[in-house]
């Protein structure tokens, strides 16, 4: 029986070791207040892989604003090729969703409306979450009736896999990396060479040029 409720409490102290190396792993997802300016745009962005899900809620602050006055903004996410992803004009709050496509930066950006006549800039709060810290664990808790340490094991193995895919994702970026340094390495050294043909053709045919010149002249 001790045997049993040691084994148990080894088990629970793994999972919570694993579980705060995951949550350092992971990047939690923490909301961003933006200064919008009167004029111009506030926009952030953030380097996403393809194939991950990102949800986004946002909102108005602005403690200066009377009742019912609050100041409207327009928002709009563009994807790295620069598609379309979401365009709202003339609200204090939203929310937009998607899947990513590409791999990239995604840009976000927030202005004020027209008709904010006041000249001075407005706080937006945004929280941005992506991959696993968009996943909603309540719904999955009670679509598959699970809670408790099994549910925090699907969250730790959410992260495990996570981590797993952005492992992925850099590595390729890597290799592309390499490989665009390779390529333009070899293109440098072709370069140099065919510079080095070229000097040395140009120095052939002045020696010649000279040659013809001086003995033209009767002076060699």
């Amino acid at each position: 029986m001790a045997q049993k409720i040691s084994s148990r409490y080894r088990v629970v102290a793994l999972l919570s070791v694993l579980l705060c190396l995951a949550s350092h792993l992971v990047p939690i997802a923490d909301a961003i207040w933006l200064n919008v300016p009167s004029s111009g745009s506030k926009c952030v962005s953030e380097e996403i892989q393809n194939n991950v899900v990102v949800l986004a809620d946002y909102y108005v602050v602005d403690e200066a604003a009377q009742p019912h006055h609050t100041p409207t903004i327009s928002a709009k996410v563009t994807s790295p090729y620069g598609n379309n992803l979401y365009h709202q004009e003339n609200v204090t709050h939203g929310q937009f969703a998607f899947t990513t496509s590409e791999s990239g930066s995604y840009l976000a950006c927030f202005w004020l409306d027209g008709q904010h006549q006041g000249g001075e800039s407005t706080s937006i709060s945004l929280d941005w979450r992506t991959g696993i810290a968009a996943r909603d664990w309540e719904s999955v808790a009670r679509k598959e009736k699970i809670e408790g340490v099994e549910l925090e094991l699907r969250k730790l193995e959410g992260a495990v896999q996570a981590i797993h895919e952005n492992l992925i994702y850099l590595k390729t970026r890597e290799a592309d990396m390499r490989e665009v340094s390779e390529s333009t390495n070899s293109r440098v050294a072709w370069f140099s060479i065919m510079s080095l043909g070229v000097c040395i053709l140009a120095s052939v045919l002045q020696l010649f040029h000279l040659k013809h010149f001086f003995q033209k002249k009767k002076l060699i």
